[in-house]
């Protein structure tokens, strides 16, 4: 008997495949110490006015590139003041906060240049590569440094989070995000560059020591996806 209501397996294997979401990695706008070369992570320090008016203009593009935009519960941002501000000023002020993309925890480098660093250690001392215990511990403890506005921040110097635990908390949160990518929606984090990048590396299921090759400068977005199955990088530092 012809049963017209019977699937036609020619339909089914013309249907498109369900579409995946994107991922979209936005990084804060410029602060003093983005420009002085100070590691930044746990320091919670503005952005200057160019820093600002670098968000505003990465909202724009990020409205271009994503007419649709994002859903309010698809917005994360880092804890971090830097991050929020540039998410608000990008025009998504709707957003929800995660500790899994806060910037590296750096230790005992934190608010150091490599410069500083290579004199303190007496090596030529490298984020990647050895981290912040092979700084001696001494350097450890709070302080205060005055910012070039006079506003006063205090810099906590402790042991900081080695690169494999930097890792975990980003898979962290790229588990939390799947669900919307998997339902096809698109999904922004705003958050810091080191950070940003190593969740790159574990979003392609590389070693996280490759985001040393991935440049990202502030106030720019890079979006990761998936092809033909495989997760890739679509777009990089736009």
């Amino acid at each position: 008997m012809n049963d017209s209501s019977a699937t036609n397996p020619t339909e089914n294997a013309t249907m498109p495949a369900k579409q995946f979401g994107r991922l979209v990695l936005l990084r804060h706008g410029q602060t003093v110490w983005s420009e002085s070369g100070q590691y930044t992570g746990r320091t919670d320090i503005p952005l200057t006015d160019e820093g600002e008016r670098q968000a505003v203009r990465a909202g724009e593009r990020l409205r271009e590139a994503f007419p649709n935009g994002f859903l309010p519960g698809d917005i994360f941002t880092s804890t971090m003041g830097r991050a929020q501000s540039t998410a608000e000023l990008a025009g998504f002020p709707e957003h929800e906060t995660t500790e899994n993309i806060v910037e590296w925890d750096y230790g005992r480098a934190e608010g150091r240049t490599r410069q500083q660093l290579a004199a303190m250690t007496g090596f030529p001392w490298d984020v990647w590569r050895d981290g912040s215990r092979a700084i001696d511990p001494r350097y450890e403890g709070r302080r205060i440094e005055t910012l070039p506005d006079g506003q006063q921040i205090v810099v906590v110097n402790g042991p900081g989070e080695t690169l494999d635990e930097v890792a975990r908390r980003a898979r962290a949160a790229i588990d939390a995000a799947m669900p919307a990518l998997e339902a096809g929606r698109d999904v922004l984090f705003v958050a810091h560059a080191h950070i940003l990048r190593i969740l790159t590396t574990q979003w392609l299921d590389e070693p996280a020591s490759f985001a040393r090759k991935l440049r990202l400068d502030t106030a720019h977005y890079s979006v990761l996806g998936v092809y033909k199955g495989d997760h890739v990088i679509e777009r990089w530092n736009c």
